[in-house]
């Protein structure tokens, strides 16, 4: 029989995967591509120092992730933690927020991995790129979690690897040792460099730098089909900060050295635009003919791997979410590799669907898109919500902090200043648009917050939930899946 009715999913996930799938989600187009605009709107100093912001947030945020994960390692991990830590209400609006965010996303990666496939092949339609990309996501997330880990360890090597060259390539360039001339810290100085427009345009680069990290979380999913968790999230997260640090604030400071803030090539932001990436006009001017084609192979790479993360995180958070009762019990089934094949299939229709509706009705694409915009920040809030209850409930309940597998550094600093930082991003997402009562950008700016307190207040409602008092919380650490 194919379909059983057990709940299990199988724990065959290696640390090597948990580091390369969490540092894999955290460099994609938004390093290769978008920080160049980044660079453009705040200059240099105001770049480096809203990824800086950011990636020390995410850093807090994971250790919070953490300390959960490895006292209970379940798949769908932030909507079972709201639930059992906080307000089941709570729980259920994360879940399926989260859920909605990575199916959609996987529908705007399969477009995307469209465009980079027409940059070789233009006479192909998109259409044909998008739905080869499907069927092969859905075949890796079908096989088994180890060829899931297995292809997202790759994917991300080849990403780590192209960001170690840049790196060198560019340090040389920077010291006239390739491209002819040294650049120096000279760009760093030039017209209003290094900080640009002032505390806003900075604010509205912390939007960015946020969108940049969105996918670090996924270690968190990622827990409930680990072999050691106990052993391999706290190593993946102490790798994936200093990774972040070295990947992203070094490679900010070298384009931003190289290509001054003022350059129109670096106003490009999507995948489309890959023959302005940042990366490829460093490598350019450093005399490297092939560095388009070669930009465009990684930035594929790149694109794959969010697509293979994003069927991974919704499956599994569907998953989730039918074990809670939230979701169609059917969802929760899962076959004889551990595959909860319902979940994924759910997950696929929802994927197409989506990306059917950007050939045939433009507007609701749109629609879909800017209504997933803002859930990424919102499951961060979760998180350090979740964090602080958890622990608070904790030690209530008369438990000693050393029952810990894993202690979340700074901590209550780590979670409020996350919660803090989100709530800041979040509603600096667009203040132009306040500030001229642009109402219809505000809607589509804003849209998912409402669709998440929608949510909240239907299940809340509906069920008569509270917030649960911190003697009663649910410590037990019986699996839930």
């Amino acid at each position: 029989m194919a379909e059983q009715e057990h709940h299990e999913v199988k724990r065959e996930l290696k640390t090597r995967h948990l580091s390369m799938i969490a540092l894999g989600g955290s460099i994609g187009t938004g390093l290769f591509v978008a920080s160049g605009s980044a660079i453009s709107t705040a200059g240099p100093g105001g770049a480096l120092m809203a990824y800086v912001g950011i990636g020390i947030m995410v850093y807090f945020l994971m250790t919070s992730l953490g300390e959960m994960a490895t006292y209970l390692p379940v798949s769908g991990s932030f909507s079972t933690y709201a639930t059992k830590f906080v307000d089941p209400a709570l729980g259920f609006a994360m879940g399926w927020n989260y859920w909605f965010n990575w199916a959609i996303t996987l529908a705007v990666d399969i477009s995307t991995a469209a465009i980079v496939m027409q940059f070789w092949l233009p006479s192909v339609p998109g259409w044909v790129f998008s739905l080869v990309a499907l069927v092969l996501i859905f075949t890796i997330n079908a096989l088994s979690v180890r060829s899931f880990g297995e292809t997202e360890y790759w994917l991300s090597l080849i990403k780590v690897v192209t960001v170690l060259i840049f790196l060198a390539v560019g340090v040389l360039t920077i010291f006239g040792i390739m491209g002819g001339h040294a650049t120096g810290l000279s760009n760093f100085t030039y017209k209003k460099a290094p900080f640009v427009g002032g505390i806003p345009t900075i604010l509205s680069v912390f939007v960015v730098a946020g969108f940049s990290f969105q996918g670090t979380e996924l270690i968190g999913i990622t827990a409930g089909e680990s072999e050691t968790p106990e052993k391999s999230i706290p190593a993946a997260i102490k790798q994936v900060f200093w990774r972040i640090l070295l990947f992203y604030i070094l490679a900010i400071f070298v384009i931003a050295a190289i290509i001054p803030y003022t350059s129109k090539d670096l106003l490009g932001s999507s995948a489309s635009d890959i023959a302005i990436s940042p990366f490829t006009l460093v490598f350019k001017r450093a005399g490297l003919a092939a560095a388009a084609s070669v930009m465009n192979a990684v930035i594929l790479t790149s694109v794959l791997s969010a697509a293979n993360s994003g069927m991974y995180a919704s499956t599994r958070m569907l998953y989730s979410l039918s074990l809670q009762g939230y979701a169609p019990k059917t969802f929760g089934r899962t076959n004889r590799r551990g595959i909860p094949i319902m979940a994924l299939l759910g997950t696929t229709v929802i994927g197409l669907l989506t990306f059917l509706s950007s050939l045939f009705g433009e507007r609701i694409y749109i629609f879909l898109v800017s209504a997933s915009g803002l859930t990424g920040f919102i499951a961060w809030l979760g998180i350090a919500i979740s964090h602080l209850r958890f622990r608070k409930a904790f030690v209530a309940q008369g438990h000693d902090l050393s029952e810990l597998r894993y202690h979340a550094k700074w901590f209550p600093f780590g979670p409020w200043f996350a919660f803090a930082l989100c709530l800041i991003v979040i509603v600096g997402q667009d203040l132009h648009s306040f500030a001229t009562l642009d109402w219809q950008a505000i809607g589509v700016t804003y849209m998912s917050i409402p669709l998440f307190i929608i949510l909240y207040f239907y299940y809340k409602i509906r069920y008569k939930t509270h917030m649960i008092p911190l003697d009663q919380v649910d410590l037990s650490k019986e699996h839930l899946d």
